[in-house]
């Protein structure tokens, strides 16, 4: 199986959701393991990975570019078909972006030992932001004071992707342009959180990008 890393540094404190809150400490909980340690959802990530291969092909698309079909179609075996991208039918899996796996197994024993705890884990990586809804006059408005958890800036996250067939030249160069155009993962993100940045990195540890996105590049610019 051939196989790539995604790696992620946060460039702003972001918020990996998990839908939830803690009674009485926080309205928003980020995403963590558990040792503690805080990551984002594979699912979730390549949701993100297909809406922006999405706006890049659509945009090849609307201005009639005459390669266009190539990558639809190689969007298409990145993320399957339209409207189905994380139901499995696709020739990429995508891994949950976590930190170093050696962080986490000294952790676990750590923690084990009970020369740490979870929460101590947790509140190490993060910190909570408070926020409201301001009214006309900008004065805050009553009962809406929000708690939620961000995960601090430059923290680096790592994902796995593992493409179940070799993909094509195209496939790659598509895969290199949308992680170069993935620019922001987390809850509330439209409004200043979780800006990123992500690379591609091959088996060997080698980063790639550049690269691959050659490629695309010299396909596309007329």
């Amino acid at each position: 199986m051939i196989e790539y890393t995604l790696h992620i540094r946060l460039l702003s404190d972001a918020t990996f959701g998990r839908g939830d809150g803690v009674a009485g400490l926080v309205d928003t909980e980020v995403q963590h393991d558990g040792v503690g340690l805080p990551y984002l959802g594979g699912r979730t990530l390549k949701g993100l990975l297909a809406a922006e291969c999405e706006d890049l092909v659509y945009a090849l698309e609307n201005t009639g570019h005459e390669g266009a079909d190539r990558w639809r179609i190689a969007a298409e075996q990145l993320f399957g078909q339209s409207g189905a991208a994380l139901t499995g039918e696709s020739m990429m899996r995508v891994g949950p972006a976590r930190l170093p796996r050696d962080l986490h197994d000294v952790l676990a024993q750590d923690i084990a030992n009970r020369r740490i705890s979870r929460a101590e884990v947790l509140e190490t990586l993060t910190t909570l932001r408070r926020q409201t809804a301001m009214d006309e006059s900008g004065a805050p408005r009553k009962e809406t004071l929000r708690t939620l958890r961000v995960i601090l800036r430059e923290t680096t996250f790592h994902a796995r992707l593992a493409f179940t067939s070799p993909p094509s030249d195209e496939v790659l160069a598509l895969l290199a342009a949308t992680v170069k155009a993935l620019r922001r993962a987390s809850t509330g993100r439209n409004r200043g959180r979780g800006r990123i940045q992500a690379a591609l990195y091959d088996a060997q540890g080698e980063p790639v990008t550049g690269t691959l996105f050659e490629h695309f590049r010299k396909a596309v610019i007329v």
